[in-house]
């Protein structure tokens, strides 16, 4: 009698990973293609919180950020209050419907927030908000 390799049946055993495969860089794909990128000002921000805090819609939005050591940031970089009114001018091309949304840390000062938002004003810019946290 011819003994039996217990090996020699199990050729068709494997899994074909192939199909799976190609799943995940579907998936992958349409992950990459569907994510929406969030603009940042460039530095994480203490906010105050608010009862009333609403959420804003996004569309053409600017972010500006003013840390507690009274520091002005757009777009990832730090900018003098002097050029705020030129860099909001070209961020919002001319656009009416630009919106400046101002992330001002708990512990700056107000009179600064003030200076910022005048500066916003006469960039032509009207639509502006605060940004805060909800409790």
């Amino acid at each position: 009698m011819r003994k039996r390799d217990f090996f020699e049946d199990n050729d068709d055993a494997g899994i074909d990973m192939t199909p799976m495969l190609d799943i995940v860089f579907i998936m992958l794909i349409f992950f990459i293609v569907t994510t929406s990128f969030v603009k940042e000002s460039g530095i994480d921000i203490n906010r105050p919180v608010a009862q009333t805090s609403q959420k804003k819609d996004k569309g053409n939005t600017v972010l500006v950020a003013i840390t507690s050591n009274e520091e002005i940031w757009i777009d990832k970089r730090q900018i003098d209050l002097r050029a705020l009114r030129a860099n909001i001018q070209r961020l919002s091309n001319s656009d009416d419907k630009t919106s400046i949304i101002i992330q001002a840390d708990m512990e700056s000062k107000t009179g600064l927030l003030v200076a910022v938002m005048d500066q916003i004003k006469m960039a032509g810019i009207q639509n502006i908000s605060i940004a805060t946290k909800k409790e």
